[in-house]
C-alpha cells in the first residue's frame, strides 16, 4: 500500500459537500497524507524549470518556458490521477505510475491548457468578468480530460455541465485557493526582504513548490465531488473511462 487516508478526514468524494470549505478541506487532507509524493514531484518539476532557465542562454529562454509548461501539465495530470487513486481511502500506485498514466492524454491536456488559457486571458483583458466566468465553468476541465479522455472542446463543455448549478460555490473555492496562494507567497516575500537576490530566488522556488499541489488538488477534488452529485441526481449516467492503470475496479466517487 502506497499510502492510507484517514476516513474521518478524507472519505469518499460523495461525502464532500460542494462548499469552498469542504472542498479545500479535503484537498488539504490529501495534501497532508500524500505530501511526500506531491512535494517530491513538485521539486522535480521546478528543478527542471530552474535548471533550464539557468543553463540556457537568454535567446533560448523560450525553450525553458515551453519545457516548464509541459512538465507542469504532466504534474497536474499526475495529481488528478493521485486523487483518483485515493478515492477508496488508499493509494495503490507509485509516483512513476501516476506520471506515466498521464502520457495518453498529455497532448490533449496541453491543447486544453492553451485553448482555455487564451480564452480566459482574453476574457480578463476585455472586462474581467468574462474571464472569471470562464475560469469558473472550466474549473474541472483538466480532471475531465485525464479521467474521461474526451476532446479539448468536449472537456470544456463537460466541465461546464458539471459546474452548472454550483457556479458560486466553485467560484468561491477558486477565490479562496487564490487567497491562500497569495498569502503563502507574501510570507516568503517578507522573509526574502532581508536577503540577496539569489536567496530570494530560492525562496520563490520553495513557495512555488509548496503551492503547486494546491490548485491541482482542489480542481481534482471538485471534479469528483461534482461528479458524485450529478450521478446521484442521474444514476443512469454513463460511467467514466476505464482506469489508465489497467484492468481494475473504478474507485468510488
Amino acid at each position: 500500500m502506497a499510502g492510507h487516508l484517514d476516513d474521518t478526514q478524507t472519505g469518499a468524494a460523495s461525502a464532500v459537500e460542494i462548499r469552498p470549505g469542504s472542498i479545500i478541506g479535503r484537498a488539504f487532507a490529501i495534501y497532508k497524507d500524500q505530501a511526500a509524493t506531491l512535494l517530491g514531484a513538485a521539486v522535480i518539476v521546478f528543478a527542471i524549470q530552474f535548471l533550464l532557465a539557468l543553463l540556457l542562454p537568454n535567446g533560448l529562454l523560450f525553450i525553458a518556458g515551453i519545457a516548464a509548461f509541459v512538465v507542469s501539465i504532466f504534474y497536474q495530470g499526475m495529481v488528478v490521477n493521485l486523487v483518483r487513486d485515493v478515492q477508496d481511502g488508499r493509494r495503490d500506485h507509485s509516483m512513476g505510475e501516476l506520471f506515466s498514466a498521464v502520457a495518453p492524454v498529455a497532448l490533449p491536456l496541453i491543447g486544453l491548457a492553451i485553448v482555455a488559457g487564451i480564452a480566459i486571458s482574453i476574457g480578463f483583458v476585455l472586462i474581467i468578468i468574462p474571464g472569471l466566468i470562464l475560469l469558473t465553468i472550466w474549473a474541472v476541465a483538466a480532471p475531465v480530460m485525464v479521467i474521461e479522455h474526451p476532446g479539448v472542446f468536449t472537456a470544456l463543455g463537460r466541465s461546464r455541465e458539471l459546474v452548472r448549478g454550483y457556479g458560486w460555490q466553485v467560484f468561491g473555492t477558486i477565490l479562496l485557493v487564490a487567497l491562500i496562494e497569495i498569502a503563502v507567497y507574501l510570507v516568503f516575500v517578507i522573509i526574502g526582504i532581508a536577503f540577496s537576490d539569489a536567496i530570494r530566488a530560492v525562496l520563490n522556488w520553495i513557495a512555488a513548490t509548496l503551492t503547486a499541489p494546491i490548485v491541482a488538488l482542489t480542481s481534482s477534488v471538485l471534479y469528483f465531488a461534482l461528479l458524485a452529485t450529478k450521478e446521484q441526481a442521474a444514476p443512469a449516467a454513463a460511467p467514466p473511462a476505464p482506469s489508465p492503470f489497467g484492468n481494475e475496479t473504478q474507485p468510488g466517487v
